[in-house]
């Protein structure tokens, strides 16, 4: 598996609980042990970007965490149109040669 960003870490814990799920399902989802997922959700919640439903014992997304998921994807497009082109050119360059 490829290094993860701490932003893309909180943006896959913000997708996987999109709707609502429990913290194992969640941490299953995103590939983090449960010392890490905890500290996320500390920071998390407090960002409000989570929130707890302590009655059904899972995390829901708010709609400021949708808004990060919504720019994290916006910027990700806009970085892999970038190095789209990037290859682009380089594929240009050596075939002139």
């Amino acid at each position: 598996m490829k290094y993860r960003s701490r932003t893309d870490i909180t943006a896959q814990i913000l997708e996987a609980a999109n709707g609502g799920c429990t913290k194992a399902k969640i941490m299953y989802r995103t590939f983090l042990s449960y010392v890490q997922l905890r500290h996320y959700f500390v920071l998390l919640v407090e960002k409000d970007l989570l929130e707890y439903d302590g009655a059904t014992q899972t995390y829901k997304t708010t709609d400021k965490g949708h808004r990060f998921i919504q720019a994290y994807n916006q910027i990700g497009g806009f970085i892999a149109a970038r190095q789209e082109r990037r290859g682009q050119q380089y594929q240009r360059a050596f075939k002139t040669r």
